[in-house]
């Protein structure tokens, strides 16, 4: 099996099911994004919803809002996702050093890219992927723990998230219009990825049990 027979597998089976998002990260393309790919660390995404809700109501999930806010405060609205005070610190500088570095939002979208991200503290390969992915709107295949957990599951065996990213990007980037091809509306690859990285989520969460792993080969 390669990434573009998986993918074909997972839209046979129906999968996205759950979303209404064209790129399932909700409100893809905003700073929100960036905020979540911090707090989903080492938590379930339903309590990131209630940390980012808590934001949302006091008007602070923008770039400078988010920088300005107290810390000790940050951290009492976002403790339902853990590690109130290191997430807080996190978020904190890592807004600052966005207003430094490219002084808003917008243009950290167009202008950020994966050394500066991994550069800081707190932002790993899934995180910095995540950002560019939903946030930036760039091209980028997310690998989590679900990707690595279904690929492994098929007997795949990969040294490094960069050796799992190529597996996915070879398969569809080489067979572009086959992957395409798939879709009854123009899809570009940021939208395709975003997509799939979605739909191996919703599966891995659909099939705790495994057994519909089969269904996949078939």
């Amino acid at each position: 099996m390669n990434s573009l027979e998986l993918l074909s597998a997972l839209k046979r089976l129906g999968y996205l099911k759950e979303s209404c998002e064209k790129l399932w990260w909700p409100n893809s393309g905003s700073f929100e994004v960036v905020v979540g790919a911090i707090l989903t660390q080492q938590t379930k995404w339903s309590n990131v919803e209630i940390s980012l809700s808590n934001l949302k109501s006091r008007s602070l999930l923008t770039l400078h809002a988010l920088a300005d806010i107290n810390e000790y405060e940050l951290g009492l609205l976002i403790e339902k996702s853990g590690f109130k005070t290191q997430k807080a610190l996190r978020l904190k500088k890592l807004a600052h050093n966005i207003i430094k570095e490219f002084g808003d939002f917008e243009v950290f979208k167009q202008n950020v890219d994966r050394e500066w991200l991994l550069a800081q503290k707190g932002i790993g390969f899934e995180s910095a992927d995540a950002i560019l992915c939903y946030a930036c709107l760039k091209p980028v295949m997310v690998i989590d723990s679900y990707t690595n957990r279904l690929l492994k599951s098929f007997g795949y065996e990969f040294e490094s998230y960069e050796e799992i990213q190529e597996w996915f990007y070879d398969g569809i980037l080489g067979r572009w219009d086959r992957a395409i091809a798939m879709y009854d509306f123009d899809i570009d690859e940021n939208t395709l990825f975003a997509r799939y990285h979605g739909k191996i989520v919703e599966f891995c969460k659909d099939d705790t049990k495994g057994q519909k792993l089969k269904a996949l080969t078939l």
